[in-house]
């Protein structure tokens, strides 16, 4: 073999892992990228920690209303009038007491008017009630929308930026070498990879409290359908006020 020519390939000159001048590692990645890759990549992170904290408190919060709402709902689906329901559930914060809130509210103040309008009006504020209920579970799970339509083009924005430094690089280092090129290039992508990271979750969860929300309101409709079918019973019944001593007792 001539003098002049090495015995090793080119090719295992220009991969061989010691020629790198650092590890790839994720940590090692996001320590030597550029700073606005490093701002990218921490708002990307800070972006996942609030999907999940959400997730945690918004199924927390359905869960507890939607354990409640039914209880309520078995409660009262058997009663005859709309004392009896109210009496057979807690007083509080819930649908249900809301619901039977606003039926006995409208009966006293219909108290002196013809009964044919007084369904459509406690109707009316059921319709109300239902609506500030979704609103109320809907909290939040806007963050997640805007989270998983973001996030990617965030995280592309910082590959863009960290692979125009890299061009840079290489032009000042004059040199093609992959050794030089990978390392900026890897930081680049690991930009775009956690904001995937980010959004993937995000547009997952939202999806899914979409249907359980939507299941809620259904639910919360079954009871002021039920509430209302009590109400026009006692309306047939001549009864046009709320009988507060029987749903004290």
């Amino acid at each position: 073999m001539a003098a002049g020519l090495s015995a090793e390939p080119a090719w295992a000159q220009v991969w061989e892992p010691g020629s790198l001048p650092r590890d790839l590692s994720p940590w090692s990645m996001f320590v030597h990228a550029d700073l606005v890759v490093q701002l990218v990549m921490i708002g990307l992170a800070f972006a996942s920690l609030v999907t999940w904290s959400v997730w945690l408190a918004k199924t927390l919060e359905l869960r507890a209303a939607r354990r409640r709402l039914l209880a309520d709902l078995m409660a009262v689906i058997q009663e005859r009038s709309l004392a009896d329901a109210a009496s057979r559930i807690e007083a509080g914060t819930g649908v249900l007491p809301a619901l039977i809130g606003a039926a006995a509210e409208e009966l006293s103040l219909s108290a002196d008017l013809a009964k044919e309008g007084i369904k459509e009006r406690i109707a009316s504020r059921f319709a109300r009630i239902e609506a500030a209920a979704a609103r109320n579970m809907s909290r939040g799970t806007g963050l997640l929308a805007t989270i998983g339509s973001t996030a990617p083009f965030v995280g592309l924005f910082g590959t863009v930026w960290g692979i125009m430094n890299s061009f840079v690089g290489i032009s000042k280092a004059q040199t093609t070498n992959l050794a030089v090129v990978a390392p900026g290039i890897a930081e680049a992508l690991l930009a775009t990879a956690i904001g995937l990271f980010a959004a993937i979750p995000a547009v997952i969860i939202y999806n899914q409290f979409a249907r359980s929300i939507a299941g809620y309101r259904a639910l919360v409709g079954d009871a002021s359908a039920e509430l209302l079918r009590l109400v026009s019973r006692d309306l047939d019944r001549g009864l046009y006020r709320f009988d507060e001593t029987r749903a004290a007792e």
